[in-house]
């Protein structure tokens, strides 16, 4: 293997056809600054676009040259030029517009929604039999997976340069943005930042057997809400002998208090023929800091450094809507499709029931399976 096929590896293919007309639900950070922004290089059509605030719609709107403003999902859904709904709204609001859009739009073939998959597994469930029943794609916005390192990384690991997984790791010392719409859900980490993880290692090593997870309160949340995984460690089990585990530090000091920060997000994989090790250049976010890989293998004492410009935050955003675009052409399953990405809302159920019951939890326990 080249590092030129590693690095093709980091690419999405786009839809042959381009021209779906894409009705955004959702003006926010998310929608604004990424999604539009990974569209409009790509030569997407978003066609519509409403939000809670017809004001913030207006102007994303002019910002990103999207014709039409709606003042409501459901006239959003009643255009005919709407074929694809990109959902970008709080968990909790995600099955109402889905269910809305479902009922009205019958020209709609597809619809991207935002991780999490509704508030918890058995909601998840209920969204993907709607859309399921209706006969529409239904893609979930997986998107660390098409970071540039993890996809990488994912390449060597599928082609059997690492050999046999050992030991997965990820260290993340962040303070996220927390959005206000938390706190009316109770909770912080697991479900917004460990998603991610969770959904990574599956995306790498398979579903795992089980998993154990600790948690307690983030001091700095905990002075604006009452939740309890602010700070999650966790370690998922394979049968197969691998192990993961994953530190999702969202305190990383009293940085903000006023002690020097150190900020960053660092993996390592080891397996039995190679190791691989990266950072993610998220936490540098507006600043574009490229994600980074680096390996070595038993067939070389060598660290191999393949390099790249992009960046995860906006440019690997026109990976989960390429995705689903192409498998709404033809006619298959996206990669991060909604059934699919049950088994990462199981895992975290599991990661819950897990910290609450202080024990081992099988994500068949949440999911049945």
């Amino acid at each position: 293997m080249t590092d030129e096929s590693l690095l093709q590896s980091i690419h999405v293919e786009l839809p042959a056809d381009t021209t779906p007309g894409i009705g955004c639900v959702g003006s926010g950070f998310i929608m604004a600054d990424c999604h539009l922004v990974a569209y409009r290089q790509h030569g997407l059509n978003p066609v519509a676009i409403t939000s809670r605030t017809r004001r913030n719609a207006e102007a994303v709107a002019e910002r990103h040259s999207i014709a039409a403003v709606c003042d409501s999902v459901e006239q959003l859904c009643d255009r005919s030029d709407v074929q694809i709904l990109d959902v970008a709204v709080p968990p909790d609001l995600q099955a109402d517009t889905i269910r809305t859009a479902l009922s009205r739009n019958h020209h709609l073939r597809g619809i991207l929604a935002q991780k999490p998959l509704g508030r918890d597994f058995a909601e998840a469930l209920q969204i993907v039999q709607l859309c399921e029943q209706a006969g529409v794609t239904l893609a979930v916005n997986q998107n660390m997976r098409y970071d540039q390192s993890v996809r990488a990384c994912h390449h060597l690991l599928h082609t059997g340069k690492l050999g046999d997984p050992v030991l997965a790791t990820i260290d993340m010392r962040a303070i996220p943005h927390w959005m206000p719409w938390q706190q009316r859900q109770g909770w912080v980490t697991l479900r917004i930042m460990s998603i991610h993880h969770l959904d990574t290692f599956r995306y790498w090593l398979g579903d795992p057997d089980r998993i154990f997870a600790s948690v307690r309160p983030d001091p700095r949340t905990a002075q604006q809400f009452e939740h309890s995984d602010g700070i999650a460690l966790y370690i998922l089990e394979y049968d197969s002998g691998a192990r993961a585990s994953s530190w999702d530090d969202v305190w990383a000091g009293p940085a903000r208090e006023g002690a020097a920060s150190d900020i960053g997000i660092r993996w390592r994989v080891e397996g039995t023929t190679g190791m691989a090790r990266g950072t993610i250049g998220w936490p540098d976010y507006p600043d574009r800091t490229p994600s980074t890989l680096d390996y070595t293998t038993t067939d070389s004492d060598e660290w191999h450094q393949p390099q790249w410009d992009s960046v995860w935050f906006p440019d690997a955003f026109i990976g989960p809507m390429a995705d689903l675009l192409r498998a709404v052409e033809t006619g298959t399953e996206p990669s991060c499709s909604g059934r699919e990405n049950l088994a990462t809302m199981a895992l975290v159920d599991a990661a819950y029931l897990s910290a609450r019951e202080h024990r081992a939890v099988a994500p068949a326990e949440i999911s049945g399976q």
